[in-house]
């Protein structure tokens, strides 16, 4: 898009990649003021040492997202202000606003705890004030700065530098927490955020985009109706407000449940947090590209189900035990994955799929006022669930029942109750929740990523030939994007083994779609593979586009699609194929039409199939076409270890074969004589005298013995036969696939 075509104040996309490493500066910076304040187990520490019961600090914990109502009231002349300049504004304020819980100490000795708890309060309430003004105004301009093409590289990459800061502000946390005594060391963490929140408007305030609004007609009317009835922001909001409900409360007093029930101290408490980043910093690269790839639904899912096993896994963890740390860890790994998951997913969802651009002010406000209505009220039910649950004490075999149990329950039943509303949710792609897991759980996944990693890293044509041969062989669909880019690939070998490599694949509509491209190309070399390949994958979705290439240019495209047809069963092509075959001159199509014609099992086409068997002079083309006349009652694989066995040692094979016929046809009369007779001569090698008692055999066979259509066969293999014996052994192999496969009618 070039300069003259941008809306107003829109800035380029090279602009706005410039400034997401500036982004990232500013939310890294912001992670150490996050978890030195408000948002860490350092502040949830901070006021129980104040003295605050635990539905004071819940209501004390509802300011920040009860604050968000301001957002409806606000987002027009946040609009006509300016994103950018309101959210650096107001994140200012919220930075010089937390440094007065400084004062907190003094507050302390001069006043008492009483009035200490009501200077904090006032202070988290300008604060949260502050930061949902000035959210108000980063949730529509990261929505501007953000290109969608990367917004899931992006949150990766953003996640993968803030939990790395966050992993060692937390480690610094529990460090200053275990080696100091009543407030100082929160006090030194707080100083140290509140330097890092300065840092974190500086870094802001070099990313573009976020500029004013101007006003006109069409500006000045609300979208808030607009946003409460577009149906896929409501099912987003109501799946969103179960989340929360289930979420909120219980990880923001998890940090009391491990020291209060599960016996862990303060320093271990803060540096559980470390779990749930290294869980997250693991995850985050991962869950970044899968989003890209494949959407933002499945990956919000995925978050969603994950969740589900949080509160089971805090239910049953061992308790006052050696290795009660042990499992936190592990459980906050897991949890730091999933909430990686949820929110790179449904953030992603809500910028790309659910608020429309152009309405994104009023649609950003209401998001935002909701969510911290909802927010506030968790934390409120939160802590009247902990206040009210204080006496359960309950055993049920290995699970104990405590105060937190309430809320566990909670956050097991809500998230998977948000799925019914998360299905009415428009989703950014095509891929399914069910497709994806289909992605994870067929084939080989680790072959698969691996395959792909080394691919985009292969530096010659002879190491992507060989690494797209191993992405088919994983025969997982997750190698779809990379199967695509090397059948685009201006090297003709990778191009070649592409296709090669989608047929030995799982079928996806896209490589269908890809495969009939190439078969009406104008390279008829990849033409033919590409309708080998579409047979090869045995999906009905190929039956179409190889109807059509049956009237291709090419003898050789019109072969393989024959060929490809037949592989697929598709019966319909039997009517068509027996007018080729009776009408074609060409040698070659008419061997394809009739092996496609064996593998769809059209009896009627029996008569020239075998007038094109006693035609043919090439040994290896009569087996072709006696196999195809096999395949008409099927157990084709009997026919084709038969021809095997007798190409090393036929007396014997066909003595054995023979002997399995005869007992099969003991009630023929003259089957005990001839049939005898002629396994005994096979046995000695003597080859034309067991194929003459063998010709007399079926010869002899009364009319009705067999069905017409195989009885045709069988006469014909005797004439064959008769006429020349050992020289023709493809009439022998026939007769006896016929007589083995086949009971008396």
């Amino acid at each position: 898009m070039s300069t003259a075509t941008l809306p107003p104040h829109e800035p380029t996309t090279m602009e706005k990649l410039r400034g997401l490493r500036w982004s990232i500066a500013g939310d890294s910076a912001n992670t150490v003021f996050v978890q030195f304040t408000y948002f860490g187990s350092v502040f949830i520490l901070f006021l129980d040492a104040l003295g605050l019961s635990k539905s004071e600090i819940g209501v004390l914990l509802s300011f920040f997202p009860f604050a968000g109502l301001i957002a409806l009231v606000i987002a027009p002349r946040v609009a006509r202000f300016g994103y950018k300049r309101t959210f650096l504004t107001f994140w200012s304020l919220r930075t010089a606003v937390t440094a007065f819980l400084l004062l907190t100490p003094w507050v302390v000795n001069r006043w008492g705890e009483v009035t200490a708890v009501i200077f904090v309060g006032m202070i988290v309430a300008l604060f949260a004030l502050c930061r949902a003004a000035g959210e108000t105004g980063k949730y529509p301009w990261t929505q501007e700065y953000v290109p969608n093409h990367v917004r899931g590289k992006f949150s990766a990459l953003d996640n993968l530098f803030t939990t790395i800061v966050g992993i060692v502000a937390v480690a610094i946390a529990g460090f200053v927490i275990e080696r100091t005594v009543g407030l100082t060391g929160f006090m030194l963490l707080l100083g140290a955020g509140v330097l890092a929140g300065v840092v974190a408007v500086w870094a802001y305030a070099y990313i573009p985009g976020g500029a004013p609004v101007i006003d006109t007609e069409k500006n000045k009317q609300r979208e808030l109706r607009t946003a409460v009835v577009d149906h896929n922001f409501r099912n987003y909001l109501f799946g969103i407000t179960l989340m929360t409900l289930a979420t909120v409360p219980m990880t923001s007093f998890l940090p009391l449940f491990m020291v209060e029930e599960v016996g862990l101290t303060d320093s271990q408490t803060v540096l559980l947090q470390n779990g749930a980043l290294i869980g997250g910093l693991v995850s985050v690269y991962l869950w970044g590209w899968l989003a890209d790839r494949y959407g933002s639904m499945p990956i919000m899912l995925s978050g969603v189900l994950l969740r589900v096993f949080l509160p089971v896994f805090w239910l049953l963890m061992p308790k006052n035990s050696p290795w009660s740390l042990v499992a936190a860890l592990g459980i906050s790994f897991l949890q730091g994955a999933a909430n990686m998951g949820w929110g790179i997913g449904s953030a992603r969802l809500l910028f790309v799929s659910v608020v429309p651009p152009e309405k994104k002010s009023d649609y950003m406000a209401l998001y935002y006022a909701w969510v911290g209505t909802v927010g506030g009220l968790s934390q409120l039910v939160g802590g009247w669930i902990l206040q009210a649950s204080q006496d359960i004490t309950l055993s049920l075999g290995p699970l104990t029942l405590d105060p937190y149990s309430p809320l566990f329950l909670l956050g097991l039943g809500l998230p998977l109750f948000s799925l019914f509303f998360f299905r009415g949710v428009e989703r950014d792609s095509p891929v399914s929740m069910g497709t994806f897991a289909g992605f994870l759980f067929r084939g080989n996944p680790f072959m698969a990523v691996e395959s792909m990693v080394r691919y985009h890293m292969a530096k010659d044509e002879e190491a992507t030939v060989r690494l797209t041969a191993r992405l088919g062989q994983a025969k997982s669909l997750l190698t779809v994007e990379e199967l695509l880019e090397s059948l685009a690939d201006p090297r003709f070998n990778v191009r070649f083994e592409a296709i090669v490599a989608i047929g030995r694949t799982r079928p996806d509509e896209q490589l269908i779609n890809a495969l009939a491209d190439v078969l009406h190309s104008n390279d008829p070399a990849l033409s033919v593979m590409a309708a080998w390949a579409l047979g090869r994958i045995r999906d009905e979705r190929a039956r179409d586009t190889l109807h059509v290439a049956l009237d291709s240019d090419y003898r050789s495209i019109r072969a393989h699609s024959a060929r490809s047809l037949g592989t697929l069963g598709d019966k319909s092509a039997v009517p068509e194929l027996q007018r080729r075959l009776s009408q074609e001159q060409d040698h070659g199509l008419r061997i394809a039409y009739a092996s496609a014609l064996g593998q769809l099992q059209a009896a009627e086409a029996v008569a020239p199939i075998l007038q094109l068997l006693h035609e043919e002079e090439d040994e290896m083309l009569r087996l072709e076409l006696a196999l195809a006349l096999a395949r008409l009652v099927g157990d084709e694989h009997n026919f084709v270890q038969l021809a095997r066995q007798t190409r090393h040692d036929p007396g014997t094979t066909l003595a054995q074969v023979v002997t399995a016929v005869s007992k099969k046809w003991a009630h023929t009369a003259v089957a005990s004589t001839l049939l005898t007779d002629s396994a005994t001569a096979f046995s000695l090698a003597h080859l034309a005298q067991g194929f003459a008692h063998l010709t007399t055999f079926l010869t002899a066979l009364p009319p009705d013995a067999l069905a017409p259509a195989q009885m045709t066969m069988i006469q014909t293999c005797a004439v064959q036969l008769a006429q020349h014996g050992p020289v023709r052994p493809e009439y022998a192999l026939l007769a006896l696939h016929l007589l083995n496969a086949v009971e008396k009618q």
